[in-house]
């Protein structure tokens, strides 16, 4: 199996704002599309498109460091570092991947997560923190 990262940029030139925020759920999960192509030698690909709502004072680029594909759905992990408060505007990023395996027209859906990357030491108050989001996606023919 293969991971191609293809892009991780930064889209907004000045920083994203949400309308509602009310509603919002942090971290806020990744928009996701995923379909299938054949490149030139004809080996069949899942690209993976997302956009990510990222948290302007963190200075590093969202990364993808794990996947994985179990019956049928394919998992993608952009890894981030985030001080755990909701900011009041936002980085966004496009993250393109292409994936292939000798399994890869099983695949049916993706599941992509964003992902806080520091580990969780010693205990706290209140509710558990959310350290990462889900979108599910199915894969557009």
């Amino acid at each position: 199996m293969t991971l191609k990262i293809i892009q991780i940029t930064k889209i907004n030139s000045v920083d994203f704002k949400f309308k509602d925020i009310q509603n919002l759920t942090f971290p806020i999960p990744p928009l996701a599309s995923a379909n299938f192509y054949n490149n030139d030698d004809g080996v069949q690909i899942l690209k993976i498109c997302a956009t990510l709502y990222i948290n302007p004072e963190e200075t590093e680029k969202p990364t993808v460091q794990k996947t994985s594909e179990k019956d049928g759905t394919f998992k993608i992990y952009f890894d981030y570092e985030w001080d755990k408060v909701s900011p009041d505007t936002y980085d966004v990023y496009y993250v393109e991947t292409d994936y292939t395996s000798d399994t890869v027209g099983d695949i049916t859906e993706v599941i992509s997560y964003l992902q806080y990357t520091v580990p969780v030491v010693g205990g706290g108050d209140g509710d558990d923190p959310k350290l990462s989001r889900g979108t599910k996606t199915n894969i557009a023919t």
